[in-house]
């Protein structure tokens, strides 16, 4: 029989994994989101991708300021869920609710556990120059991302990928290993393996401070910075303008800028970008 799931997400990184296990069958009984909020230029209040999604699906949705209350431990109890599904939530699950459904919740972390626990892996990953990422199911404990593992799949980084490519890699393998480990929960056949003890790693949120780049590091450090935050953040900070096509000298080596983003202004290919701002030697990005 499907498993009956709550479902708890927030962007559209986890989309894709509600969409997949209502397609092969499991009942979702409520999905929990975080709340609207305010945006755009009239800062009206716009729904969470999620909650758009699930509101799409005739969905019940969920959006409660906390889970730490005995008012939302009883109406998530109430759901009757075999267990729980959890994707880029946004909010801390306390013991309480870890333990309400009868299987537990699960959770789809973009990394390869224990290495990049928290809240940006995607970025850090690239950031940090990681020749690989991944995703992977856990069975949630209190700790943070220190729960057991289920299943995971491995992807390669290239230097041409980007935090968004990434995202996309991720979010898309993610559904389908999600809705594999659902399978073998429902027949009984779920395996746990403990995480690792060494090779732990954190990452962090992403400070608005580190879009600047240093332009003093090698070549392929600036370049995953670059890829780490894109296309989220632009950034800029003292580097030689080598040539006319927008080539930066690096502490070693040099990086060749084909797309950029001003502060304020939409993305924008380098040519275009130097048609009204026309940077040749020896100018400096500042």
């Amino acid at each position: 029989m499907p498993l009956r799931l709550i479902f708890m997400g927030t962007p559209d990184f986890a989309v894709p994994t509600l969409l997949e296990l209502v397609a092969h069958g499991h009942e979702i009984a409520a999905v929990y989101a975080r709340a609207a909020k305010p945006a755009g230029r009239g800062m009206k209040l716009q729904l969470t991708p999620v909650e758009q999604e699930a509101r799409r699906l005739g969905i019940p949705v969920f959006t409660p300021k906390t889970l730490k209350t005995d008012e939302a431990l009883e109406e998530f109890r109430a759901h009757g869920a075999d267990a729980a599904v959890v994707v880029a939530y946004g909010m801390i699950l306390p013991q309480a609710i870890l333990d309400a459904p009868r299987l537990g919740c699960f959770n789809l972390h973009a990394s390869l556990l224990p290495r990049w626990r928290g809240a940006a892996p995607i970025n850090r990953a690239i950031m940090a120059g990681d020749a690989e990422s991944g995703v992977m199911v856990m069975k949630m404990d209190i700790g943070l991302d220190t729960g057991d593992i289920a299943m995971a799949e491995r992807v390669a980084i290239s230097d041409r990928m980007t935090a968004s490519d990434l995202h996309d890699e991720l979010s898309r393998l993610g559904a389908g290993l999600m809705v594999r480990a659902m399978a073998a929960l429902e027949r009984g056949t779920l395996q746990l393996t403990r995480q690792k003890s060494d090779g732990v790693t954190y990452a962090t949120k992403i400070e608005k401070a580190e879009a600047r780049i240093d332009w003093r590091r090698p070549a392929h450090a600036v370049l995953r910075h670059i890829h780490g935050l894109s296309p989220a953040s632009g950034a800029g900070a003292p580097g030689s303008v080598l040539d006319a096509q927008l080539t930066v000298a690096c502490g070693e080596g040099a990086i060749r800028i084909t797309e950029l983003q001003r502060a304020g202004k939409a993305p924008m290919k380098a040519a275009e970008f130097l048609r009204g701002v026309p940077l040749r030697p020896p100018a400096r990005l500042a």
